[in-house]
């Protein structure tokens, strides 16, 4: 046997900590008993490994496997020049002194004042993690506002068509929700806002355009009312994609609004990454945002936490910096045009959707939508056709929400998709109502995983991987 076979049959041995730091450690006397003998590691090859997390990938859908009209939330394609970008923050600590990230300030505080505009904003805080964190601020601010003036307001008003994080945060600030319905065109009904409002109203939260796709178009009369009684207007930003360029919140007479930047301005949604919602304020509202502020003074950029009525903080250090990137990157890249132009697509290619699927799906309330629409499935349960969906290659729609409408599917097709993509998937709506309902209460049954039954997995959720039983 040669030398070179000879090194090739020996056994290539790597120790990573000599066997004195791995065993035999002496620990102090309260941890001995927490220590654990043996790590409950399984031994799989590295084969196994790329195997497992590569067919888990394959399991998993998104916006770049398929059309993904999840109304309300939004979920355009995200263009990877941000995810190129955006990583570069990873090598930077959030406790470096000020003049070693001097570059970083400038990016946030340039996309401060971007928000600002977008927005007609007096100042804007880059810190909520998620649009939900965002309400939750506002909610404090305006508590805080409200009690500094001696007033004890205990109630925000709140629409039927409300996302569900609306009377959630209103709640945690320690404020009482109370719905002001709808009228007969789906718009908020003025006659119930005015008896609704008093001296114990502290805001009215509203999204604009409604989560059935309306615009709100008493906005100005909503205003008057609101303000006339000394309280607040929140604007929930999770439909800002149907108006950048062409209305902001602030025109409108909102007081303070939410970003959803993970939403509008293209960063990973959901599982995709962390979410980011900065709040904008304008006037008196502007002293309690949370601290630090980020501000530039001959070319410096500093973090001022001098604010005296400031709430405090909503998030460690400057909130989620890789989504802030992200979203300075696609507003950089499209400007002003650009950001115009994504609103026109996303109701152009909403209200074509709309024109196509209202043949055989009933669309409520009035005509003209905008980013998103709703329909309400009258011939099958709105959960069975989303679920024939799936079988089709496309993400369900929103279900069953708003709840003023039966049996509702929440359509947003966003800018991102084609025509041709949109035509493909009305012809699957359209099939999917003209089968028989036993075949589509059947669905799915091309996913990996196929119906589950939905009562069992409220009551005992299995909360641990497992591997699945195919003989059952």
């Amino acid at each position: 046997m040669n030398h070179r076979q000879a090194k090739w049959e020996e056994p290539l041995i790597i120790e990573y900590l000599p066997k004195s730091e791995t065993e035999d450690v002496d620990l102090p006397i309260e941890l001995q008993e927490i220590k654990r003998k043996k790590l409950e590691i399984p031994d799989l090859s590295e084969l196994q490994i790329a195997r497992h997390f590569t067919r888990l990938s394959q399991m998993n859908f998104g916006v770049e496997s398929g059309f993904y009209p999840l109304g309300s939330c939004t979920m355009k394609y995200n263009p990877k020049l941000g995810e190129e970008l955006s990583p570069l923050i990873s090598k930077q600590h959030p406790l470096q002194n000020e003049s070693t990230v001097q570059g970083t300030l400038q990016i946030l505080y340039e996309l401060e004042l971007m928000l600002r505009e977008i927005g007609e904003m007096d100042r804007v805080s880059l810190q909520p993690a998620a649009g939900a964190q965002g309400e939750l601020l506002a909610m404090l601010m305006i508590r805080k506002y409200f009690a500094d003036k001696g007033e004890d307001r205990r109630i925000v008003l709140i629409p039927d068509t409300a996302h569900g994080t609306n009377p959630a945060s209103a709640t945690m600030a320690g404020f009482e929700a109370l719905t002001v319905p709808s009228n007969e065109r789906g718009c908020m009904d003025l006659e119930p806002l005015e008896q609704s409002l008093s001296e114990d109203v502290a805001a009215l939260m509203l999204t604009n355009p409604n989560t059935l796709g309306v615009f709100e178009d008493e906005i100005t009369k909503i205003e008057e009312i609101v303000h006339d009684q000394g309280a607040a207007l929140y604007y929930d930003g999770a439909n800002l994609n149907a108006l950048m360029g062409w209305i902001k919140p602030g025109d409108m007479g909102f007081d303070l609004m939410h970003f959803n930047l993970h939403k509008t301005f293209s960063t990973p949604h959901g599982g995709g990454g962390p979410g980011s919602g900065p709040v904008g304020a304008r006037g008196e509202f502007v002293n309690y945002l949370p601290v630090p502020l980020i501000e530039c003074d001959d070319g410096i950029y500093k973090l001022n936490y001098d604010v005296p009525k400031s709430i405090g903080k909503m998030k460690l250090f400057y909130g989620n910096v890789a989504p802030l990137i992200k979203a300075y990157v696609y507003i950089k890249c499209l400007g002003s045009e650009g950001l115009e132009e994504v609103s026109s697509q996303a109701v152009l290619n909403s209200n074509y959707l709309k024109e196509k699927v209202k043949k055989y799906l009933d669309v409520p309330y009035k005509e003209l939508k905008k980013h998103e629409f709703v329909v309400s499935s009258t011939e099958k349960k709105a959960r069975d056709v989303a679920k024939a969906l799936l079988d089709r290659g496309y993400s369900a729609p929103t279900t069953y929400f708003p709840l003023i409408v039966d049996e509702a599917l929440m359509i947003e097709p966003t800018e991102s998709e084609s025509k041709e993509e949109l035509d493909e998937f009305a012809r699957a709506l359209k099939e999917i109502v003209e089968e028989e309902e036993e075949k589509t209460k059947k669905a799915p049954q091309n996913t990996s995983v196929k119906r589950v039954d939905e009562v069992m997995a409220a009551r005992k959720p299995v909360l641990t991987w497992r591997m699945a039983d195919q003989s059952k």
